[in-house]
């Protein structure tokens, strides 16, 4: 039988070109699409979700494996309220970066706009045993918000103090906290945490709300329609500045 090393040689030469020709195509490809996904997240840093998702459906045709990019449409279509397809993609994202904390934490969140429960204290706890996850205190006041929302107050206080104690300057955790000694009847301390949140937070009209809330429990009606009133004329959102002034105009009547 004749061998033909010439010919053998060059389907080699062949083969290996190809291999190189893809191998640049593809790390040509991720340039490309991470340029598009970072517009993506400027946009997504100004609050244009649609303009967003538009570059990340872009990013997402040309290179799909991209864990960050997975993320991100996660993110797009939750701002969007297309939560089952924002868990699609934070799951995609965990399956191609299974240490993938923000993302694991992301779904956890989607998991709690959907009621799923169970599904969310899952994410979280996996989130908060990670050690080299930057701010565990975002999972803790999760699963004390979770909790919260099942009436099991003791695990919800116990998670958000929990919180408290990894970043004492955290207005979620002392908003938390509050909402949780309402739900128990215990305005003095729910007026207390709102107080620290608030502290913390100022430009945060619902926790003024809250607060409020917690001052006409108490048969403070004077602090209690200050705080509407301020909540109002700093409220941008419509909703909320009549929520704030409906709470002001309760008292008043009282």
């Amino acid at each position: 039988m004749k061998r033909y090393p010439g010919i053998c040689l060059l389907v080699l030469i062949l083969s290996l070109s190809l291999a190189a020709c893809t191998t640049q195509q593809q790390i040509a490809d991720r340039q490309h699409a991470k340029a598009i996904r970072d517009l993506g997240e400027a946009y997504m840093g100004q609050g244009a979700h649609t303009r967003a998702l538009r570059e990340f459906l872009k990013a997402d045709s040309i290179y799909s494996d991209d864990p960050y990019l997975q993320n991100n449409l996660g993110l797009a279509y939750m701002a969007k309220g297309s939560l089952a397809l924002a868990v699609k993609h934070f799951k995609k994202a965990l399956d191609l970066k299974p240490d993938y904390s923000p993302a694991r934490n992301n779904l956890g969140s989607a998991y709690i706009e959907q009621e799923n429960w169970e599904a969310a204290i899952e994410c979280f706890k996996i989130v908060k045993d990670d050690l080299l996850y930057g701010t565990p205190q975002y999972p803790m006041s999760n699963l004390g918000f979770v909790y919260y929302k099942l009436g099991d107050y003791d695990q919800s206080i116990y998670y958000y103090k929990e919180a408290q104690d990894i970043a004492p300057n955290f207005p979620m955790a002392y908003h938390g906290i509050g909402l949780t000694f309402m739900a128990m009847g215990d305005y003095a301390k729910a007026a207390e945490s709102f107080e620290t949140a608030v502290e913390k937070a100022p430009n945060a009209v619902p926790i003024y709300i809250d607060l409020g809330k917690a001052y006409k429990m108490l048969h403070e009606n004077n602090k209690a329609y200050e705080i509407f009133k301020k909540a109002a004329e700093m409220a941008e959102d419509s909703k909320m500045k009549k929520e704030a002034e409906a709470e002001a105009e309760k008292v008043w009547n009282r």
